[in-house]
């Protein structure tokens, strides 16, 4: 009886190393759980970098509704405004005229 419940164990054993080896060559199976795997955790670093810019984002947002420099500023930066009096010198190409 022995010899026949090691045999059982080795067929269990066989069916289960068959199963893995056709889980691992299945497009379904293993290569399809890495590549996922590999897309989570690129998703994971892309919404820490959204994230990160939705911070600084609500920061600037914060500083435009409540401190006038930071108004003048982005006027100043964006739009190119200057005021009266002032004199703008270019000092080379940005890719636009000023």
């Amino acid at each position: 009886m022995a010899g026949i419940g090691g045999r059982r164990w080795w067929v269990y054993v066989g069916g289960v190393a068959v199963l893995a080896t056709l889980s691992a060559f299945d497009p379904s199976g293993l290569r399809r759980y890495e590549r996922l795997s590999g897309d989570v955790e690129s998703m994971r670093r892309e919404n820490a970098h959204l994230a990160a810019e939705n911070a600084r984002l609500a920061r600037e947002v914060h500083a435009l509704r409540s401190d006038p420099a930071a108004v003048e500023r982005a006027v100043r930066e964006e739009l190119r405004y200057v005021r009266p009096g002032e004199r703008v010198y270019v000092l080379g190409e940005r890719g636009g005229a000023p």
